[in-house]
């Protein structure tokens, strides 16, 4: 039993999370933003615990995480609040939350990112999502930087498709829009957190035909470098 901090705990790769953590036995605490989404994390089993993480501080996201053995953060601005609120939780409140992890001796951090952050130019200039892109690439950098136990999540284009259990890992070409359903992003997620293995490795992966257990244990070590 292990017990786990989802950042972001109502969003919907996070509510499909908590319950394949719960039903194999460990401890999660969802952190939420608003009260009134207690109920629905309550549902999956998970306990819900209000901060904000876009406005706390690193000391009060450390006494969060007291006592976990794993941090997930699967937030996220969404698009939500223009290129600043992007910039302050995906890149910031990320960066502080790893920081807060190794305060509270958290060593395991699990991050949901996307499959295109890495290069210098992950999306391009005039792209709408380019705040974004380039935020995320900045929190990975940032992670892979540190000394924390991390893995490195890189879904492609994010989708409601019922759950296969079976991904293709690969970096993929930038046209390709590379769907990928979140209930498997969610059941990738739980597979690195019970996986030692995975630590050090960025996995960018879409759905596909190879068992999740195979597909994780086969990531080549060059997606680590987030540069090329």
């Amino acid at each position: 039993m292990s017990r786990i901090v989802i950042v972001g705990g109502h969003g919907k790769v996070a509510l499909l999370l908590a319950p394949l953590l719960v039903q194999r036995g460990d401890d999660v605490i969802s952190l939420i933003r608003d009260p009134a989404h207690a109920d629905d994390v309550s549902a999956t089993g998970a306990t819900p615990l209000v901060v904000s993480v876009e406005d706390a501080s690193q000391q009060e996201l450390a006494a969060a995480f007291a006592g976990a053995d794993a941090v997930v953060w699967s937030a996220g601005a969404g698009g939500k609040g223009g290129p600043q609120r992007t910039e302050a939780l995906d890149r910031e409140a990320a960066i502080r939350s790893m920081e807060a992890a190794r305060d509270a001796s958290v060593s395991r951090y699990v991050m949901v990112s996307f499959a295109g952050s890495h290069g210098q130019e992950p999306v391009p200039v005039d792209h709408p999502l380019r705040t974004y892109a380039m935020a995320k690439l900045a929190a990975d950098r940032h992670l892979v930087s540190s000394d924390l136990d991390w893995t490195i999540l890189g879904p492609g284009l994010l989708t409601l498709d019922e759950p296969t259990g079976r991904i293709d890992v690969g970096r993929f070409d930038g046209g390709e829009q590379a769907p990928t359903s979140r209930a498997n992003v969610a059941a990738v997620a739980a597979a690195v957190l019970a996986d030692s293995a995975s630590i050090g490795k960025v996995i960018p992966f879409r759905d596909g035909e190879t068992p999740i257990a195979e597909a994780i244990a086969d990531v080549p070590a060059e997606y680590a470098d987030l540069d090329s």
